[in-house]
């Protein structure tokens, strides 16, 4: 069974490209399973749709949630598709299994003017000010993830066009279009800073921390956290709000949503619709507080 898990991930990895943060998301839950069925003195080969029930009822039991569930439940429809395909199984004893029902939340999305006070924060006279402006305009002109942010390097930004070369999950590339705004905060960084905090010429990366090495996801979150206290927004905010932020602004303004699928990144337009959503949510609001028959 360990040689069918192997097989398994080389094939998402050769095959589909996908990001290793996803890689050891199915090897952690088909491990799991794994582990259940040798318990269980199962086989993968002659597991059928009983068991995968008795699987996730037994998730259940130890008190995961129903995200982790149906997440489980993916990863096991993938899992036995594979196995299908590779003329191992006839049969896939997940088809007919329902995956528990996750209501989906809509993701927190920042005002314009919450973004304004947050885009003011950081100061212009310092170097850390001037990166750190240029890494928040930059972030919500473009809808990036924060994993490509920091993946960006110097040559990816092109200026006299106003686009940005990325690479999104699945080392998939797209280029964005960027603001003037933006444009000119980055090359004010370039310009003015960027030298005096990359101490080595072979450094790459377009954004850098103060030993001059590429910045970490995990350091621009402590950078953003820390301006949205002093900009007292209120609430959890992460890197991942400002690209929610970016692309409710867009489709509030008239964009469409192909359009927005594509800046984003999305392979599903059913993705990117649930932006729809909050657009929609926003217009009953203003309705209600507006329309005197409302």
């Amino acid at each position: 069974m360990e040689e069918l898990l192997q097989d398994f991930i080389y094939y998402l990895t050769v095959e589909k490209g996908l990001s290793q943060n996803t890689l050891d998301c199915y090897k952690r839950d088909i491990s799991s399973y794994l582990k259940f069925l040798k318990e269980k003195n199962r086989e993968v080969k002659n597991a059928d749709r009983q068991v995968i029930a008795e699987y996730l009822q037994y998730m259940r039991s130890k008190g995961h949630a129903d995200s982790t569930v149906s997440r489980n439940m993916a990863s096991l429809r993938s899992f036995y598709q594979f196995l299908m395909e590779d003329n191992i199984l006839s049969d896939n004893p997940t088809f007919q299994v329902e995956s528990p029902r996750i209501e989906k939340k809509l993701p927190r999305v920042l005002s314009t003017d919450e973004v304004d006070r947050l885009l003011a924060q950081p100061s212009s006279n310092g170097i850390i000010g001037v990166r750190d402006k240029a890494m928040l305009e930059l972030l919500y002109a473009s809808g990036i993830r924060v994993s490509e942010l920091v993946s960006l390097e110097v040559t990816d930004f092109n200026p006299e066009v106003g686009f940005l070369r990325c690479r999104g999950k699945g080392k998939k590339e797209r280029i964005v279009p960027i603001g003037s705004v933006a444009v000119d905060r980055v090359q004010e960084y370039l310009y003015r800073c960027r030298g005096k905090l990359a101490r080595e010429e072979t450094e790459k990366a377009l954004f850098v921390n103060q030993h001059g090495k590429r910045l970490t996801r995990q350091g621009f979150w402590k950078i953003l956290k820390k301006y949205a206290r002093k900009a007292r927004i209120a609430g959890e905010i992460t890197p991942h709000t400002l690209r929610h932020s970016f692309a409710t602004h867009l489709l509030e303004n008239g964009a469409d949503l192909r359009s927005v699928q594509e800046m984003l990144g999305h392979s599903d337009i059913s993705t990117t619709q649930v932006y729809t959503q909050i657009t929609r949510r926003k217009i009953r609001e203003i309705y209600d507080k507006t329309h005197p028959r409302a």
